[in-house]
């Protein structure tokens, strides 16, 4: 073992002081915005920022594109149900008025029919 050193409390002091000057310097450095590699994790974060934003453009437009695509299939698919619905309602209206003209034309027949009777 080496022999004691007889140091005072003035000694003491100015080493502390002297090592919590030594980690301020050395954390000023480390804080410095000029480093070097503070200057290139800046540009990798700036890198990844905006590499994020291109993809949530990217899914923000393929997601506006899809809604796009299924609000024009539903629009498609309204009209062409609407059309048959058309369809459906003039066919059944023309079966209608067949039917109508049946009618008349039956009813017509026993008029003729009973008036043919009666005049004999």
């Amino acid at each position: 073992m080496k022999g004691f050193k007889g140091q005072n409390f003035n000694d003491r002091l100015s080493a502390s002081n002297a090592a919590r000057q030594a980690a301020v310097d050395k954390l000023k450095a480390k804080l410095d915005p000029n480093r070097p590699e503070a200057v290139e994790k800046r540009a990798e974060r700036l890198a990844l920022a905006q590499a994020r934003e291109a993809r949530i453009a990217e899914r923000e437009a393929a997601r506006l594109a899809e809604i796009k695509r299924e609000e024009e299939e539903r629009l498609a698919r309204e009209a062409a149900e609407k059309a048959e619905q058309e369809d459906k309602k003039r066919r059944e209206s023309e079966k209608l008025q067949e039917l109508l003209a049946a009618q008349k034309a039956a009813r017509d027949a026993r008029y003729a029919a009973r008036k043919a009777r009666t005049k004999k």
